[in-house]
């Protein structure tokens, strides 16, 4: 029987692997098999994480407002804030809002004060 010469399908597929996890750490960069574990493992959490960090920077940007509106004495706390915010429709979201709260917080409080009046 004469010798059959594999195609370049499955080399291939393990080439992409191991370009994916050339940054890994011991086998896991080197064998296919794990290579190929920590890469679905690695899918995985990217896009778990991707949800997770959407929420851990509403949570910042809401600590930074609430930080700033106590800090500048005004008559009401975050969520008293978000509320008339919404009652006088003004469209500034959290983060816009935390930004602000760090970089001017006198913009903050002429904020503040233009919602109460």
């Amino acid at each position: 029987m004469t010798r059959v010469r594999r195609g370049y399908i499955a080399r291939r597929r393990r080439t992409k692997i191991r370009l994916f996890a050339s940054t890994f750490m011991g086998a896991h960069s080197r064998l296919t098999r794990t290579a190929t574990q920590q890469k679905m493992r690695a899918l995985v959490s990217s896009h778990r994480d991707r949800g997770k960090q959407k929420r851990d920077f509403r949570r910042l940007w809401i600590t930074r407002i609430n930080a700033a509106v106590r800090e500048k004495g005004v008559l009401y706390r975050y969520s008293g804030l978000i509320h008339n915010l919404y009652k006088k429709q003004l469209l500034l979201n959290r983060k816009i809002l935390a930004q602000i709260a760090i970089s001017n917080k006198n913009c903050l409080y002429m904020i503040s004060n233009k919602i109460i009046k």
